[in-house]
């Protein structure tokens, strides 16, 4: 694979950019995981939201992947992950998420393990056009014991309404499901606040945590 560098900046030129520091009032720091199949814009999501510059560590893909990687839903897609794609969010004075983007494909799915590793919950990003690439992210975090929410990102093509896609994921009711557009932060903010509300829930079932967009 050939190394493909992303431009720091947010108008596309050239430079440096200040990231914010972290506030003072910073007091609860959660690690987050993103994962899900290959393509489907865990790296976008983590770019999109991240108040930081994002750490990315996507490669060109090469003739390498060929007969490996499955691009026939992601024709135009011609980077991938090979570590983790990481970034920072401050939900509000207290609590800030430290995310961490997946590798997709199967070949890098080792590495999911220590991404798991002291993650307090995670975000499964699902495309319907590949809903079957899903199921292997929801039952490691079930083997894992690890709380997640769905959210569907809304590609081209055929948009099946949440009810079809929580009965084709086998989903429980109780398991948040939500629509997302990835390239957007206050929707995919929209997606962390939803999981961060689904934690406070599942530590004390009367609890519904307000935090402010």
């Amino acid at each position: 694979m050939d190394s493909k560098t992303s431009d720091p900046t947010a108008d596309g030129r050239l430079g440096s950019v200040q990231d914010p520091p972290l506030r003072r009032t910073a007091r609860d720091a959660s690690k987050i995981v993103i994962v899900g199949g290959f393509g489907v814009g865990k790296t976008t999501m983590v770019g999109s939201v991240s108040e930081i510059r994002p750490l990315s560590t996507e490669e060109t893909m090469t003739q390498a992947g060929v007969g490996i990687d499955d691009l026939s839903q992601v024709e135009h897609k011609n980077t991938t992950t090979v570590a983790f794609d990481f970034g920072r969010i401050t939900l509000n004075e207290q609590r800030v998420l430290y995310l961490f983007g997946a590798p997709g494909q199967e070949r890098f799915w080792f590495l999911w393990d220590r991404l798991f590793s002291g993650s307090l919950g995670a975000v499964v990003l699902v495309d319907t056009r590949r809903l079957e690439e899903s199921f292997y992210s929801l039952d490691r975090l079930e083997a894992h014991g690890m709380p997640f929410v769905v959210a569907v990102n809304r590609f081209s093509g055929p948009r099946p309404s949440i009810d079809r896609v929580r009965d084709a994921l086998s989903l429980p009711g109780d398991i948040p499901l939500v629509e997302c557009d990835a390239r957007t932060r206050e929707s995919s903010k929209t997606v962390l606040i939803t999981l961060v509300r689904h934690l406070a829930r599942l530590q004390d079932p009367t609890a519904f945590e307000e935090i402010a967009p």
